[in-house]
């Protein structure tokens, strides 16, 4: 009975194995290695010894190729090199046999025997089992079978093998080191991926000087195939399975007639971008040879030239882009050419057919809806079903075009093509990461919920130091339906365990998320002097503190760290935060510069003097990752201008901003700034006055005192009331100082109140009014109106309504604030709009009636339907909802494609604001009311001004205000 339970209990755990299993990926949330041996466990290490690796000799090179990397993988990890048997084996006790169903002999002589169940790869995309077999061949007591559907399902099962014995993707491209281990076992049960639920999943290089053509250049002479075989091999080990190549002086077929080669042996799908037409790179046209780059002028040229690239295609697995842009990836004609363009798919067609001697058909092909081409298919241009149409976003993340809820299927299916990176309007981006895994999954989990499953390609830039969401990019794509709104914390927290060994995960995750949180509010490229405000809600304050907050963590660490981490860690994190602080810090410092050059203050021509310090400090950062850093590996990489954009193209060299210095006087002189105000005193004849302080706020204020001269004086500030707090009352002054000021509330007069506060120093007084509003907190609820507005945060609502299968979800982190909320599920598509709508409250409470001005701020999606349109729903109390259309602006074509009238703005500060005017009949408590109709709206806060608003415009905004629960 005991021996029936055990084996009971064995299938059991086996069975749930299998399920859990499925969910592993490059990032792999479920394990089937440990350190702890049992009977049931495969000893693949263990007291020294090492298990030997067993192919068949006529398996696919690629294969056998790649388990020359896992026999070098395990040696790194465990210090022990596995002999590597090709067919025949002799007396071994535990053996991994790897190889390809209907390829590898062994494999299938496994299968035909039973020991494996091959219905279970028979016919499948890119799936491999990984299990335990007792007795599997003659002289082998017992193996780990790694066996695999095709060609790239069995190089994803041995990758996955090395994954889970602790060997990163970025081991190679970020010198993540393994950590050591002596003991690997493997659990028991069926371990499997299943098969990827997007078929092509894949990067894009481009944009690649000066950064990884430098790099390229000294490493490996040219973008050849020792290069490439590293691209390859990253590819592969986050599972994914195409590349577009490098093309903006590259020619990824015609540099070195290997690559395809090489390409083809690894199992990469290779496919070329959406201007580059039948496998030929646009930098092979030779317009002196080839004639003009235009199918009215030149068809025969045209058709040679794409001709020969499908010749040279042979049979290499290839997926073919067809139609045609302009010239150097502009637009082909002026307006739509529809007939022109359809019949170049036509002729381009008819060469694919005549020179594969198969029907066009049974060739994978796709063509990109890309900028103005996505004119073209709304204006009815067709092609043939079995061509995926690839999709695009707007270069920014936000996708431009998806098929209907209730498309009708297409056989060719679509594809999305995603930018990390990009060269073009309104500004180009490619220095550093500056994308948020949360917008990534939103946008992507509505292409897969739209049935875009066909193609994921992502641009990539020069692949570093695009790490991390190049990683989650390709895991999303391999299983959509993992992961969701409510563990991608949980991505963040496996990628930094398994990149860094384990060490200060929890703190790196933290990193992760937050300097891509901000770097995503404002690019870096888009940052200049007057980006955040000096003077209201202490915006730049607060940028600039929060990241070197991450900088004070990120140096913590990296001290903590064992030595061998230290330049993944560099590469992943603390180059990034460094910079990014410092790129900010730069910036603001510009902006106090100026703004105290205005002011006269003494301390203006120390702050030029800062912005050199901080400027320079940018070159020595970069210098380190060039040329310390890994002892000098990544030399060029780090060689990407980002200081000084004027327009979208990036600068030839880095540029200081201008800062400017003034001649400073002797004598002393007394000055004053407050918070909220441009204007300085004495030099105003306007009253000075702080924003207004209010009971439920219990907010701080600030008065800057300076010296206009070189001559230190002290000075004073008076208030005849004990209530008003401040930070210091009197003091020398060299240069300049800042006064705190908040409340005492306890003591503070009830009602609304106004007291003055004196400041003398240099032979000089200025009052600065104080406005208190202290009011018992016995009817307020909800979010309380100060200064005329209004600030929430989308995620703090008061109550949500869910009817039938709805659900309202928080995404966490996404966009500006602490996080987002979204409506499920996408495919319920638009809903009518009524009292009864799935809809989110927000309580309120107003000190004026009246009509006010509730601001929504969404992230920037495009109204990515046919249908007209995008709407949602709001209201006040009970009142009927007003309908609202969020993508009212009018639609334009331009270089960038189909985009609206504000979208440059909107992009820009990565937020789409819509203004509505309500009604509030009387002050007091009230509750908006925001109501789901159309799917795919990001809501990140709200704003409501009074009409005695006091907001302020500023690129954050307001902080929430504050929230009474009763």
């Amino acid at each position: 009975m005991q021996l029936i339970k055990k084996h009971f209990y064995l299938l059991l755990s086996n069975f749930l194995l299998v399920l859990s299993s499925s969910n592993g990926y490059a990032v792999n949330p479920t394990k089937y290695v440990t350190s702890k041996s049992s009977s049931e466990n495969f000893a693949l290490a263990t007291k020294g010894q090492i298990a030997s690796l067993l192919i068949s000799n006529n398996d696919f090179s690629g294969v056998i190729k790649v388990v020359g990397h896992l026999q070098n993988d395990i040696n790194t990890v465990t210090g022990l090199m596995p002999k590597l048997f090709k067919d025949q084996i002799n007396s071994e006790e535990n053996v991994v046999i790897i190889g390809t169903l209907g390829k590898s002999s062994i494999i299938d002589q496994l299968a035909k025997e039973g020991k494996i169940n091959a219905s279970l790869l028979q016919g499948k995309w890119e799936k491999f089992t990984t299990q335990i077999v007792e007795n599997p061949i003659k002289g082998v007591k017992r193996a780990l079978v790694i066996a695999g559907s095709d060609k790239r399902g069995t190089i994803y099962g041995i990758y996955d093998l090395s994954n889970q014995i602790g060997v990163s993707p970025w081991a190679f491209w970020a010198d993540v080191p393994a950590k050591k281990q002596s003991e690997l076992h493997i659990l028991p049960g069926i371990h499997s991926l299943g098969e990827p639920k997007v078929k092509y999943r894949g990067i894009f290089i481009n944009d690649e000087a000066p950064a990884l053509t430098g790099w390229v250049r000294q490493n490996y002479g040219k973008f050849n195939a020792k290069f490439y075989e590293k691209v390859f091999e990253l590819i592969l080990r986050m599972k994914g399975n195409y590349l577009w190549p490098a093309m903006w002086s590259e020619k990824f077929y015609a540099d070195d007639p290997q690559n395809g080669i090489l390409a083809d042996e690894y199992g990469i799908v290779m496919g070329t971008s959406h201007h580059e037409p039948l496998a030929k790179a646009h930098g092979e046209w030779n317009k002196s040879v080839n004639g003009e780059w235009d199918f009215n002028k030149n068809p025969e040229g045209l058709k040679k030239f794409w001709t020969d690239g499908v010749k040279r295609m042979g049979n290499k697995e290839t997926l073919l882009t067809i139609g045609m842009r302009g010239d150097g990836d502009e637009p082909m004609t002026e307006g739509t050419a529809i007939e022109l363009l359809e019949n170049i798919v036509k002729t381009q067609r008819e060469i694919i057919s005549t020179i594969t001697q198969k029907p066009a058909e049974k060739i994978p092909q796709m063509w990109a809806l890309y900028k103005e081409v996505q004119e073209y298919y709304d204006k009815g241009m067709q092609v043939p079903d079995d061509v995926t149409l690839l999709l695009c976003d707007d270069n920014w993340g936000n996708l431009r075009k998806l098929p209907a809820l209730d498309a009708k299927p297409r056989k060719g299916g679509y594809g999305i093509y995603y930018h990390f990176d990009y060269v073009g309007g309104p500004r180009s981006y490619k220095w550093i990461n500056t994308y948020q895994i949360e917008r990534t999954w939103e946008q992507m989990h509505l292409a897969y919920e739209h049935g875009v499953n066909q193609i994921w390609i992502v641009n990539v830039g020069d692949i570093k130091p695009l790490e991390f969401p190049i990683e989650f990019f390709l895991d999303y794509a391999w299983n959509p339906e993992y992961w969701n709104e409510s563990n991608l914390s949980d991505y963040y927290n496996q990628w930094a365990a398994t990149n860094f060994g384990g060490q200060n995960t929890e703190d790196i995750a933290t990193l992760l998320k937050m300097y891509s949180k901000y770097n995503a509010s404002r690019k870096p490229e888009q940052l200049d002097s007057s980006t955040y405000s000096l003077i209201h809600y202490n915006e730049a304050e607060n940028v600039v503190s929060n990241y070197n907050k991450l900088v004070q963590k990120a140096q913590e660490i990296n001290a903590q760290l064992k030595p061998e981490y230290k330049d993944a860690f560099y590469q992943l994190l603390l180059y990034p935060i460094l910079a990014s602080a410092n790129l900010n810090e730069l910036y603001v410092t510009t902006a106090k510069n100026n703004l105290y050059a205005n002011q006269g203050r003494a301390a203006t021509n120390e702050y030029a003097e800062k912005v050199k310090e901080l400027f320079n400090k940018d070159a020595e950062l970069s210098t380190y990752y060039n040329k310390t850093m890994a002892n000098g590996k990544w030399n060029h990489m780090m060689s990407q201008t980002h200081i000084g954009y004027t327009n979208w193209q990036d600068p030839r060299t880095n540029i200081i901003p201008k800062t400017k210095t003034i001649e400073v006087p002797v004598k002393a002189e007394l000055g004053v700034a407050i918070e909220g105000a441009s204007n300085w005193w004495p030099n105003t004849t306007e009253k000075a006055v702080l924003p207004s302080f209010n009971s439920s706020e219990n907010s701080t204020s600030y008065i800057d005192i300076f010296n206009r001269g070189t001559t230190p004086f002290y000075f004073k500030i008076k208030s005849k009331s004990n209530w008003i707090k401040l930070s210091k009352s009197k003091v020398s002054i060299d240069k300049q100082e800042r006064i705190t000021v908040n409340i005492d509330w306890e003591k503070a007069p009830q009602g609304s109140h106004t007291e003055i506060v004196t400041i003398s120093g240099a032979g000089k007084k200025i009052a600065v009014a104080i406005k208190t509003n202290n009011t018992e907190i016995t009817t307020e609820k909800g979010f309380v109106e100060n200064n005329g507005f209004i600030a929430i945060k989308a995620v703090h609502f008061s109550n949500k309504s869910e009817p039938d299968s709805f659900q309202w979800k928080v995404v966490d982190n996404l966009g500006k604030t602490d996080g987002a909320v979204i409506s499920l599920p996408i495919k319920k598509g638009r809903v009518e709009l009524n009292e009864n709508s799935p809809k989110l409250s927000y309580d309120v409470h107003f000190k004026n009636a009246g009509t006010v001005k509730v601001h929504l701020h969404f992230s920037p999606t495009i109204n990515y339907s046919t249908r007209e349109g995008m709407y949602y729903g709001l209201s006040f109390d009970n009142e009927k909802p007003v309908k609202i259309n969020y993508a009212s602006d009018p639609i334009i074509f331009d270089y960038n494609g189909k985009v609206t009238k504000n979208w440059d703005k909107d992009v820009t500060e990565n937020i789409k604001v819509i203004t509505t005017e309500l009604k509030i009949d009387k002050p007091g408590n009230h509750t908006l009311n925001y109501y789901r109709v159309d799917e795919g709206l990001v809501l990140q806060k709200i704003i409501i001004e009074t009409e005695k608003s006091e907001l302020k415009t500023t690129k954050l905004g307001p902080p929430e205000s504050s929230n009474i629960k009763n």
